[in-house]
C-alpha cells in the first residue's frame, strides 16, 4: 500500500497566489477561483516530488516528506549564466584518455548526487547507483563485455547467418573487424577500449520490470556527466558495455552483485583526464522543423 503523506496548508502564512495548485502534478492542491482559498484535495495521490513546498514562497505548505531542514534557500543569482552554461556543455566531450589517479570519493559522491537529484517518472525514485572502483571488477567488467562481442563475431562470420543477416542489416558488419581488434589488443597489449583504462564506472540500475527505468536512468546520467565536468572529471558513456549486458540479461548484474530484479539502464565511465580540451567545436545545425 502506497504511504498517505500528511499535507497542510497554513491559511494565515498562503497568500492565495496558486502556485501549489499549477505545479502539483496530481491535482491535489484546488483554488475554486483566483486568489481563493487554498484547500487539499485526495491527497492519497501525492507522489511527494516536493514541488509544493518548493515553489511556495511564504513557507504555507506544509509537507511531511520535506520537513524544514530539507528545505533550503535558493541563491538564483549564485546559478551559472546562460553563457556560463553554453561554455559547459561545449566543454563537456567524451573522454578516452585517462590517468591512474583515483577519482576522490569526495568528487564521486558528489556526481552520484547530481545523478539523484534527476526527475524520474512519476516520481518512482526506483533508481540506485553502483560506483565500481575495484580494479579487477572493472576489468572482469572489460572481459565480459569483450567476451560477448567475441561470440557476436563468431555468430555473425558463420556463413548461413551471414547470408541472411548482411542483407538484412548490413550496418552491423562494421563492428566486426571493430571487435576484433579491440579483443586482440586487450589480449596482446592490454589495451582497454572498452573502459578505456577508466578508474571508475557508475551504474544505474532500475527494477527489472520498471517501464521507465531507461529513461530515468540515462536523464541520471546526464546530470552525473554535468557534474563530473564541472569538477573536473573526464567521462565517456559506456555504451559497449550496455549492448553486451542487453545480449545477457542478469550477467552484469550479477557481475555488480545486484539481485536479479535489477538491471543496469546506464553507464558512465570516470576517471582523471590526462588533458583537458582547450578548445570546443561547432557542430553543423541540426535539421529542426517548426510546426
Amino acid at each position: 500500500m502506497e504511504r498517505v503523506h500528511a499535507i497542510g496548508v497554513d491559511a494565515a502564512a498562503c497568500v492565495r497566489c496558486g502556485r501549489c495548485v499549477g505545479v502539483c502534478p496530481s491535482a491535489i492542491f484546488v483554488q475554486e477561483r483566483p486568489s481563493g482559498a487554498v484547500s487539499l484535495h485526495g491527497a492519497e495521490r501525492c507522489i511527494a516530488c516536493g514541488h509544493c513546498a518548493a515553489a511556495c514562497p511564504t513557507g504555507a505548505v506544509s509537507h511531511e516528506a520535506f520537513p524544514t531542514e530539507r528545505l533550503r534557500p535558493l541563491d538564483r543569482a549564485a546559478l551559472p549564466s546562460p553563457e556560463a552554461l553554453g561554455q559547459l556543455l561545449a566543454a563537456r566531450r567524451s573522454m578516452r584518455c585517462f590517468t591512474r589517479q583515483e577519482v576522490p570519493d569526495e568528487l564521486l559522491r558528489r556526481i552520484v548526487a547530481a545523478a539523484d537529484r534527476a526527475p524520474t517518472a512519476s516520481n518512482a525514485r526506483a533508481l540506485a547507483y553502483v560506483v565500481v572502483t575495484d580494479r579487477a571488477v572493472l576489468r572482469r567488467v572489460v572481459e565480459f563485455t569483450l567476451g560477448v562481442f567475441a561470440r557476436l563475431v563468431r555468430l555473425l562470420s558463420a556463413a548461413p547467418v551471414r547470408w541472411i543477416v548482411r542483407p538484412l542489416a548490413p550496418g552491423i558488419y562494421r563492428y566486426v573487424p571493430v571487435f576484433e581488434r579491440m579483443r586482440r589488443e586487450w589480449e596482446s597489449e592490454g589495451t582497454d577500449r572498452i573502459l578505456r583504462g577508466a578508474t571508475a564506472l557508475l551504474a544505474i540500475h532500475a527494477p527489472k520490470g520498471s517501464r521507465f527505468g531507461a529513461e530515468d536512468a540515462n536523464l541520471a546520467c546526464q546530470n552525473a556527466s554535468l557534474m563530473a565536468e564541472a569538477l573536473g572529471v573526464g567521462q565517456v558513456y559506456a555504451g559497449f558495455v550496455l549492448t553486451a549486458a542487453r545480449q545477457h540479461p542478469g550477467r552484469l548484474e550479477r557481475l555488480l552483485g545486484l539481485g536479479p530484479d535489477r538491471r543496469v539502464r546506464a553507464l558512465l565511465a570516470l576517471g582523471m583526464p590526462a588533458f583537458v580540451y582547450p578548445r570546443s567545436i561547432d557542430r553543423s545545425p541540426a535539421e529542426v522543423r517548426r510546426i
